[in-house]
């Protein structure tokens, strides 16, 4: 049984996101979504609210789970049996910063390789960062977030613009 990691903040979770889990879950028996902590960004949802956004996102995908970690990558790979790490790229932007972070990878562990999928061209614009600000802005962000997800989105939205 193939076992891939697909990592991120998720902060939130966006079709694009959701569009590399269901690709990635037709390349491997086994899709493991990674919601991490990371230390450089100040999210708007809690790792536990951002892993339930996502287990409902990617809800009625057979081989897809979501887990939350913090450490290394590829220790968390490791524990999991995974002998992959999916990646997607946007733009060439991320492809260096993704390169990078996969060389390092291998050179802590070199049983696991990385997998980069690139965006599918609806979504090469798209990141959680730009869902926020839109939202932010009073822009309309339906076909950004999946839909089963989209009203929770917008609460922190509301949450949040009242806080600026």
């Amino acid at each position: 049984m193939t076992t891939a990691i697909y990592p991120g903040s998720f902060d939130p979770v966006t079709v694009g996101h959701l569009d590399i889990i269901k690709r990635a879950a037709k390349l491997f028996d086994r899709v493991i979504v990674a919601v991490l902590v990371n230390v450089e960004k100040k999210p708007w949802f809690t790792i536990e609210e951002r892993t339930e956004l996502l287990k409902k996102a990617a809800a009625g995908i057979d081989n897809v789970e979501v887990a939350s970690f913090d450490g290394l990558l590829v220790d968390f790979a490791a524990r999991q049996n995974a002998s992959a790490i999916v990646k997607g790229l946007r733009a060439v932007s991320d492809f260096e910063y993704e390169f990078q972070m996969a060389l390092t990878n291998r050179k802590l562990d070199n049983n696991i390789e990385t997998v980069f999928l690139t965006s599918s061209a609806e979504n090469t614009y798209l990141s959680s960062s730009i869902v926020k600000q839109v939202g932010l802005l009073g822009g309309d962000i339906s076909t950004f977030v999946p839909d089963c997800i989209k009203d929770e989105i917008l609460l922190r939205i509301k949450q949040r613009s009242k806080m600026i």
